[in-house]
């Protein structure tokens, strides 16, 4: 390979595009290239990513919300408009900002005019053009437009168009190989996400350490005090000895027997992912318990409810819902959340850092997943994720989505509120001691294990790499 050198284009947030981080990663450090992105700003990236010395991180400036927001009523003018700056600051960027590269490696969606910008670029370049489906750009603009919109019609034409001009394609599951193989004319190769090396399950050390970052923000509810806010830490000196998980002994760490369980999502906030679903399923939670204790409205100090089932006894735990991600809906969920008065149940929303996410994962309970795919055919990467760090998953039903989540050994699947709810009853009846099914499920997380990302990478990306090279 004569140009040691790669492209990796992503026309959205870095930060928020992990599996383009981690292709640039491996360029970096298993093809020992010189490696250039091109993409906005916004989020963190990964510290692995900025700190190694064969990366170079290129941002665009963001297409600004205010003058979005001010041609909001010229709909038509602003998708038009917006994509044509994109595309040519997009074009700067390939050809006059960055060294010409061996190949360009593009996230699509979007489709428009990242593929336009991108083959224009390697045409003028000499470069290979190489595209990682995650998705259907135009179903996502079906979204908002509706799938009769002529806009639409314009987008899939293009994305398809261009989609084949590509000299490789990787996609990330085998239906979605399948759609491009029998109605697009489009060979790709599946590459599965997989977790890197960082996700993994945290020790007692790593928990303690996590909540004790989190404990301000925990406390804070989104709405009146719920049976998360009211606990507060015990401190001696500046040492931390307490957190709403674990406790500091002496000099061993220990989980706390009346803690909450900690439940995970990773949210987009975007109409692809029904959170209100989630919320629905933990009004049921919160008033089934009620209903089985024959309660009345007030709540014990302690927050442990009691269920006699099979002659034993149970306990019913809080729950506490840590929801992470950025998005258009986000401040409309918040308010729901704040509005409910729950008295089993807590929500926290947050961003956390890239070397704090995966610490997180892996000092949860469970893991939900809300991501129903706007064309169907791509797969969740905070799933993986997950069983990345032996977490289990509670995941929405759809149709490629068992290629990932196997039922019953390491998730369950569901396809309304209240199947959910009835899971998460279930799983954290006699929680923490005593929750049988759930402890299945993550011993079998855990056995199944996760493919690395390295590993996945070797086997099916640098292949293909070195076939386009050898071409071009």
């Amino acid at each position: 390979m004569e140009r040691r050198r790669a492209c990796v284009v992503v026309l959205g947030d870095l930060g928020r595009s992990p599996r383009m981080q981690y292709q640039a990663l491996s360029l970096a450090r298993q093809a020992n290239l010189e490696v250039d992105i091109v993409a906005y700003g916004g989020s963190q990236p990964h510290s692995a990513l900025l700190e190694h010395k064969s990366i170079h991180v290129h941002t665009m400036t963001q297409w600004p919300k205010f003058l979005q927001n001010l041609l909001w009523i010229f709909r038509p003018v602003t998708l038009l408009l917006k994509p044509l700056i994109q595309f040519l600051m997009l074009l700067w960027f390939l050809i006059v900002r960055i060294h010409s590269p061996a190949f360009f490696i593009v996230q699509n969606p979007p489709s428009v005019p990242t593929l336009i910008a991108v083959k224009w670029a390697s045409i003028l370049k000499r470069s290979a053009f190489i595209i990682d489906w995650h998705n259907f750009g135009h179903t996502l603009l079906a979204l908002s437009l509706g799938r009769n919109s002529s806009f639409v019609a314009v987008y899939r034409w293009i994305e398809k168009h261009f989609g084949k001009m590509a000299d490789g394609s990787f996609c990330v599951t085998k239906a979605m190989q399948h759609e491009l193989a029998e109605n697009w004319d489009i060979k790709a190769t599946v590459f599965y996400d997989q977790p890197p090396e960082f996700f993994h399950v945290a020790s007692l050390q790593e928990k303690h350490e996590l909540f004790c970052r989190l404990h301000s923000n925990l406390l804070q509810p989104l709405g009146l005090q719920d049976c998360v806010s009211y606990a507060g830490a015990v401190t001696v000196g500046h040492e931390q000895q307490e957190t709403l998980l674990t406790s500091l002994v002496g000099n061993g760490i220990l989980l706390k027997q009346n803690r909450p369980a900690v439940v995970v999502s990773s949210t987009s906030w975007t109409p692809d992912e029904d959170f209100s679903i989630l919320l629905e399923a933990a009004v049921m939670y919160d008033r089934r318990v009620a209903a089985i204790l024959n309660e009345d409205d007030s709540v014990s100090d302690e927050f442990i409810w009691k269920d006699i089932y099979d002659g034993k006894q149970y306990l019913y735990p809080r729950l506490l819902f840590i929801i992470t991600g950025k998005g258009p809906d986000k401040e409309k969920y918040e308010d729901k959340i704040s509005k409910l008065h729950l008295k089993r149940v807590a929500f926290r929303t947050m961003w956390l850092s890239p070397e704090d996410y995966p610490l997180l994962l892996g000092s949860a309970d469970l893991g939900v997943c809300l991501h129903t795919s706007s064309s169907g055919l791509d797969l969740p990467m905070k799933v993986v994720d997950m069983f990345g760090c032996g977490l289990p998953v509670c995941a929405v039903s759809y149709s490629c989505i068992n290629e990932l989540v196997k039922a019953e050994k390491n998730g369950l699947l569901f396809s309304s509120s209240s199947e959910l709810a009835d899971e998460l009853l279930m799983l954290f009846r006699g929680f923490p001691n005593e929750c049988s099914a759930l402890d299945s499920l993550k011993n079998s997380t855990v056995e199944m294990g996760s493919r690395r990302w390295s590993t996945e990478w070797d086997e099916h990306a640098k292949p293909l790499i070195s076939q386009v090279i050898s071409r071009c």
